[in-house]
């Protein structure tokens, strides 16, 4: 762009274009004042954590200019304040009793001398392999050659549009999008990120411009909103943080009119690649990559060094790029926050509740979290007293003292132990097995004291489809004559002891994914109950069994 300010000067160079160059004044401005408040501190490392976007680009560049190295947290919780304390000399922002100007000051100017690219530093962070948040420093080097890389691929499409974001500028990706691309060539920030669907879709009307978001947000785009209207206010929208879903990345381009163009990269790498269109990914200028034992390997001057960085992510090259497989540590994207599931593990351990915690992801329409614990003594007292739920509560709020809301276990299981294979091995998909229900949910149509039915429709996630047989799913004869005690006992009510089976038919199988009706029939004087299966198909499976003992 013709106005291009390089980052090392962008807080002392006023700008031609005339559309941001007010809030670029006042961005100036405000930066004179922080750079005064930073310069009577002692201490070199200080975290910084505001809201506003151009008070906090102000204040980073404030601190900058002030010799200052700036560590950014990702939030402002109590616990994430306590761990950064012994590493930093205080906090500056917006909560109470952070360094912040006076409310009065007067504007002041910066040093005239631009920032020194090498000297000037940055802390980001991100969760490492042990679990532990993990401190990225960053040289005003590696961050301004990126923001040129990003204007070299991107900036003719965008212009001068403002920059609306549902990302926090706290992270890498919201920083470089938000703040420091926008502050080089010339856009308009917009001081707020829009965090509701219906906010973002007012953004856009009243100030056209680029989005900045992620699969947490556009995978969700409401159906209610009349998204004709935004047709022409969306010169781009940006995802990163996690793969946009195909469905998603086809809902982005029906309501926006733009496909997605989504950003690969981490708070170690910076900006690695690009993609438009979901297939493989393009290197970004400069970015040099490989793929060596499946891992992907890169190499540019977003990173510390010249040497090769080998990611967790596991990968494919293909004649157009590279195709990523998926991670292959411990770390986990819920919503696009990176999750140690370690962490989480180590926090439920540290309780003194449970012996042992195992946390892993469950896939499904929405990801979440579900851990398997075994309880220490304390533990089963609690369970004792207070029942699962309550001690399901009591261990998310444990969690929640340190971990963002959507890193919390959803689904819980409470063991004896946590079970083992042939080789001794606790292995996922025995885990995973846990939290795979072992009948679907019936929907009632008849309950009286001696006839019932119920329609119930089987899918392949059931756990007793597993080995009946991989290639067509059947459900095993055992399993219908279980689900028909199973609902009997919740419609009638049956002696505790089963006697016998008579007159077993199986007449159909039943597969993986059918709509399947069971009728029951109780006779409490010969203590019999009557079942059958039957779908549109006919008949499936039909029996009488024999009941005793007081009921």
């Amino acid at each position: 762009m013709s106005d291009w300010l390089p980052l090392r000067e962008v807080a002392l160079r006023a700008r031609a274009s005339a559309g941001p160059e007010a809030r670029h004044a006042r961005f100036r401005a405000r930066a004179g004042v922080w750079h005064a408040a930073f310069a009577a501190q002692t201490g070199t490392h200080w975290a910084l954590h505001c809201d506003d976007v151009l008070e906090f680009a102000a204040a980073l560049f404030g601190a900058w200019h002030a010799g200052k190295t700036v560590w950014l947290p990702g939030d402002a919780l109590p616990q994430t304040r306590a761990a950064l304390q012994p590493q930093v000399a205080g906090f500056a922002g917006d909560a109470p009793g952070d360094l912040a100007p006076a409310p009065d000051a007067l504007d002041a100017a910066l040093p005239g001398d631009p920032l020194d690219e090498d000297a000037t530093r940055l802390v980001v962070f991100t969760s490492g392999t042990s679990g532990e948040a993990s401190a990225i420093p960053k040289r005003l080097a590696q961050l301004a050659r990126e923001v040129e890389s990003l204007e070299a691929t991107f900036g003719a499409r965008l212009g001068a549009a403002p920059v609306h974001a549902t990302v926090s500028h706290q992270h890498i990706y919201g920083l470089l999008f938000r703040v420091l691309w926008p502050l080089a060539a010339g856009r308009e920030i917009v001081p707020r990120r829009v965090l509701f669907h219906e906010d973002m879709f007012a953004a856009l009307q009243r100030a056209p411009g680029v989005l900045v978001s992620s699969p947490a947000h556009l995978k969700r785009l409401p159906e209610g909103l009349d998204w004709p209207r935004l047709r022409g206010c969306v010169g781009a929208v940006f995802s990163s943080g996690g793969a946009l879903p195909d469905e998603a990345a086809r809902d982005v381009q029906a309501r926006f009119g733009q496909a997605p163009i989504e950003i690969y990269g981490s708070s170690e790498t910076g900006g690695v690649a690009w993609r438009g269109d979901g297939g493989a990914w393009q290197a970004l200028p400069h970015v040099e990559w490989r793929v060596r034992d499946a891992r992907l390997e890169v190499r540019s001057p977003h990173l510390h060094d010249t040497d090769w960085f080998a990611t967790e992510d596991r990968a494919q090259a293909d004649a157009t790029g590279f195709r990523l497989l998926g991670r292959a540590d411990r770390i986990v994207k819920i919503e696009e926050r990176r999750v140690s599931l370690t962490a989480l593990e180590r926090a439920l351990r540290d309780t003194g509740w449970l012996q042992e915690a195992r946390v892993l992801l469950l896939d499904g329409a929405r990801s979440v979290l579900g851990a398997v614990c075994v309880p220490a003594a304390e533990g089963r007292a609690r369970l004792g007293r207070s029942g699962k739920a309550e001690v399901c509560r009591a261990l998310r709020a444990v969690l929640a003292r340190g971990h963002d809301p959507v890193a919390l276990p959803r689904r819980w299981r409470f063991v004896d132990a946590l079970p083992v294979n042939a080789q001794g091995k606790t292995t996922d998909r025995d885990l995973l097995a846990l939290f795979r229900p072992h009948a679907p949910t019936p929907r009632w149509l008849r309950r009286d004291a001696v006839h019932a039915a119920l329609e119930f429709n089987t899918t392949p996630d059931l756990l007793v489809f597993d080995g009946h047989f991989p290639a067509a799913p059947v459900l095993p004869g055992v399993v219908q004559v279980d689900w028909a005690v199973r609902w009997a006992r919740e419609a009638f009510a049956l002696p505790p002891d089963f006697v016998r089976m008579e007159a077993i038919k199986f007449q159909r199988i039943v597969g993986a994914s059918q709509r399947v009706r069971l009728s029951l029939d109780w006779s409490a004087e010969r203590g019999t109950l009557t079942f059958a299966f039957r779908s549109e198909s006919g008949p499936h499976a039909s029996g009488r069994l024999v009941f005793g003992g007081a009921a």
